[in-house]
């Protein structure tokens, strides 16, 4: 039982001290979003959609819970959102060529008409982000919309 104890505090101590380190956290500013969504022009609805489920972890800018100052909580979440901007960053659309985007948004519908995104460990801490049919109805009507605009748009040469 002394083994127990001795383990116990060690790894008590190992907690406390990993308290003092943490990843980078991801806190841009909204002005990243405003290529997307001048260029996408979401419903209000479907602001609000992505603002709840998606720009967490595929923007540069995340709103941290409580819970993401603990260590190792933390980062478990900086792993998420940088694997999630590796994926679909709208912080960097305009550096997307038209073809990338259309890319994009079409990997988004499938996602989202899948119910792969947002990812469950995500709305497990966020019921928000629970989509309804009535939100992924809306999200891939707009996606539909906004890539005819790109099918429509000149390609470079």
């Amino acid at each position: 039982m002394k083994i127990f104890k001795k383990i116990g505090l060690i790894l008590l101590v190992a907690l406390v001290i990993a308290q003092f380190f943490s990843p980078e956290k991801n806190e841009g500013n909204t002005e990243d979003l405003t290529a997307f969504f001048t260029e996408t022009k979401p419903s209000a609805e479907v602001r609000n959609i992505l603002e709840t489920a998606c720009l967490d972890c595929h923007s540069s800018n995340t709103n941290y819970p409580w819970y993401s100052k603990i260590t190792p909580v933390n980062y478990w979440l900086a792993d998420h959102i940088e694997d999630g901007r590796k994926h679909f960053d709208v912080s960097k659309w305009s550096d997307y060529s038209i073809k990338k985007k259309d890319h994009k948004f079409d990997e988004l519908a499938e996602e989202v008409e899948e119910k792969k995104m947002p990812l469950p460990s995500y709305t497990w801490a966020h019921g928000d982000a629970n989509l309804t049919d009535a939100q992924i109805k809306a999200i891939v009507e707009w996606v539909e919309q906004v890539r005819v605009g790109y099918a429509l748009a000149p390609q470079p040469q």
